[in-house]
């Protein structure tokens, strides 16, 4: 479970985030829409513990973990794909190979090309950023514009992989400015002037 209560969060003169609360149970998916600057990438940054808020709190459960694609997701640009989700997973546990061949699938991302990840297009470089995201059965996960670049087919696999990890338990927090029709989502928000509000768009 993910509850964070009353994060404010400023920037010297600037203040970004006022007042964003919301909690996340397991198995449900919720979406925050918000224009471009209006802070989203900052929450997620708040949640995960990358940035320590002006004020408010973050609760997950004891045994949860986070994975998180925040922004544009770095990678070992000289290296392959496969290599650098190996190196990735090796850094906390157990590569699951068929888990990460499944991904790869449900995304429609070539595992075994043996391109360098500096010759990947966006939207490639986007499906190897949900895959990191997801592949060590992380049990929250947050997906910061997880679909810019990708086409109508990634997109399928996209919605797909989404129902997937609701249907497993999983907490999933999508962020994008545009709201994606084919994820079926719980809860919905919209962050705007620096306040996260319920909104009633489906």
């Amino acid at each position: 479970m993910l509850q964070i209560d009353g994060i404010a969060m400023r920037f010297k003169e600037k203040q970004v985030i006022t007042n964003a609360s919301l909690t996340l149970q397991p198995g449900e998916v919720a979406h925050i829409s918000g224009a471009n600057g209006s802070g989203k990438s900052t929450l997620f940054k708040i949640i995960v513990g990358l940035l320590v808020p002006t004020a408010g709190s973050v609760v997950k459960g004891d045994a949860d973990v986070f994975g998180a694609l925040i922004e544009n997701p770095g990678f070992f640009e000289f290296e392959t794909l496969a290599r650098n989700l190996k190196f990735l997973a090796e850094l906390r546990g157990t590569y699951n190979l068929p888990w990460v061949k499944e991904l790869s699938q449900i995304l429609r991302l070539d595992l075994d090309n043996k391109d360098k990840m500096g010759k990947f297009s966006v939207g490639m470089r986007q499906k190897a950023g949900i895959i990191q995201a997801v592949m060590e059965d992380q049990s929250i996960i947050l997906l910061d514009e997880p679909t810019r670049g990708l086409d109508e087919p990634s997109l399928a696999g996209f919605s797909d992989l989404i129902a997937k990890l609701a249907d497993q338990g999983k907490s999933v927090l999508i962020a994008s400015h545009d709201i994606i029709p084919s994820v079926q989502y719980q809860r919905m928000y919209l962050l705007e002037d620096g306040l996260l509000v319920a909104s009633n768009e489906n």
